[in-house]
């Protein structure tokens, strides 16, 4: 059965290339950005990896750890690592999923047959601290990640999982905020002291109540 949002991120065990690990003991109680590349020494996810580890302090900012599959065995993956540092001028300092056998990968059902036979599509996973799937992506293999993007998610994810709002669309960090409709405009003082604004009776703004 496909997972869904929501559903608790199946746990595994995996050689990586930072070593053996148990997904669930290396999430820890942070968050985590589980994604797939449909095979090692290919042009766009060489790019994307690098990226990730480009971006290694925004990741770290938000307490979220990244982590990588592609169904290559694990020198492989070694080997793919110094031309990703070498091209993208970077370190690739998290774990990339050893997965020659596939079975994570049908777990996470990153394999679309209309698509990819036999690989991985670009799938990507966010997990919150409860260890549930929080967001899913899937991505053709012709087309790179935005990880901008994904950051934004996060920060999305983020504050919405501790305020009565949710964000509206193409919103970044430090904008407007929508409150929850489960919140009365009684409550609204209280709950939003820096104030609001009724648009309607279902769509009222306010600052975003972290900034």
């Amino acid at each position: 059965m496909a997972l869904r949002l929501g559903d608790l991120a199946p746990d595994f065990t995996a050689e990586t290339t930072q070593g053996t690990i148990q997904f669930h003991e290396w999430l820890g109680d942070g968050w985590g950005v589980f994604f797939s590349h449909p095979a090692d020494f290919t042009p766009v996810c060489t790019t994307e990896l690098g990226t990730v580890a480009k971006y290694r302090e925004e990741f770290e900012k938000r307490n979220v750890k990244t982590i990588a599959l592609s169904v290559d065995p694990l020198a492989s993956h070694h080997e793919w690592i110094k031309d990703i540092n070498e091209t993208q001028r970077t370190t690739v300092d998290y774990p990339i999923i050893a997965d020659a056998d596939r079975k994570i990968a049908e777990m996470y059902d990153m394999i679309h047959p209309n698509s990819l036979e036999n690989l991985t599509v670009r799938s990507v996973f966010i997990i919150g601290p409860d260890k549930k799937i929080k967001l899913m992506l899937t991505y053709p293999a012709s087309t790179g990640r935005n990880f901008d993007e994904i950051i934004r998610v996060i920060d999305s994810l983020q504050l919405t999982a501790n305020y009565s709002v949710a964000t509206p669309a193409n919103w970044k960090d430090g904008e407007e905020v929508v409150i929850s409709t489960s919140i009365s405009d009684a409550q609204i003082p209280e709950k939003f002291p820096k104030g609001h604004t009724p648009v309607k009776p279902y769509l009222r703004l306010t600052p975003q109540p972290n900034k």
